[in-house]
């Protein structure tokens, strides 16, 4: 159903990461347990500290340069501005800037990386159900090619490493607000035993495809079964840990 031959793992200073090939032209990766930069756990906060210095340091910034907003399932946008870290009730980070990186946040969530080539625009949604059934990530795509030009023929999205629809099952409200933000929903929706299980990562696949976009990668990574690699709200009783999605421009 997906294409999802395009994902690899890489090391940043011997740290496991995960990228996309369909992103050459971006510097981009999704964070994995050993490479963790969000916690708010006592035992992770050194290893959490000690990543963040590798990091920045790899992608050639300091740590007041590496910007993430506070989440809170919203579907709002900000665009990252200079001289700027502070974005409040966010989910979603437009950057234009290649002196900043930023990065989101995730356990379960779905994160989305969209990227203009042509304007050298990229950004990041945080789209769990709710951000989901909001539309955040449709929204971001109106927002970059309305106020920066960008175009849905040149933007490509790489949907990360989430909760899969063998692990995801919902209420009959949360099927009803998610069935409503796609016209087709074929194969995205499953009921075993009484449960309604959603296939998060596809809806937005949908929704993305609904909005113009065609170039899409879609990663296999379920966090609820690939606990191992990455970090699991429902498998590990509300964790504060976290896996993250980094996005840099490159120079033009």
């Amino acid at each position: 159903m997906y294409n999802t031959h395009m994902f690899y793992f890489d090391k940043i200073h011997g740290k496991l990461i995960l990228k996309s090939d369909l992103l050459n032209d971006l510097n981009h990766f999704f964070t994995t347990r050993e490479s963790i930069i969000r916690t708010k756990e006592p035992d992770f906060l050194y290893l959490a500290e000690e990543n963040t210095k590798i990091i920045c340091d790899y992608l050639e910034i300091n740590s007041c340069n590496l910007i993430s907003p506070v989440q809170t399932h919203s579907a709002n946008i900000a665009t990252v501005q200079a001289d700027k870290n502070n974005y409040p009730d966010t989910d979603g980070l437009i950057l234009t800037d290649n002196k900043q990186a930023i990065f989101l946040n995730f356990a379960d969530c779905v994160p989305i990386i969209l990227f203009d080539k042509e304007k050298n625009v990229a950004a990041i949604s945080h789209a769990g159900w709710r951000g989901t059934a909001q539309k955040i990530t449709r929204k971001t795509v109106k927002k970059m090619i309305d106020e920066f030009g960008c175009s849905d023929e040149n933007i490509t999205a790489v949907i990360g490493p989430a909760i899969s629809k063998c692990c995801f099952d919902i209420g009959e409200d949360v099927y009803e607000e998610l069935k409503s933000t796609i016209e087709n929903s074929k194969g995205l929706f499953e009921i075993k035993e009484n449960r309604i299980f959603a296939d998060l990562k596809g809806i937005n696949r949908q929704q993305l495809i609904e909005a113009g976009i065609s170039k899409i990668d879609i990663c296999p990574y379920c966090t609820y079964c690939n606990n191992d690699l990455f970090f699991s709200y429902r498998k590990e009783n509300a964790t504060t840990n976290r896996h993250s999605v980094v996005v840099k421009l490159n120079a033009v």
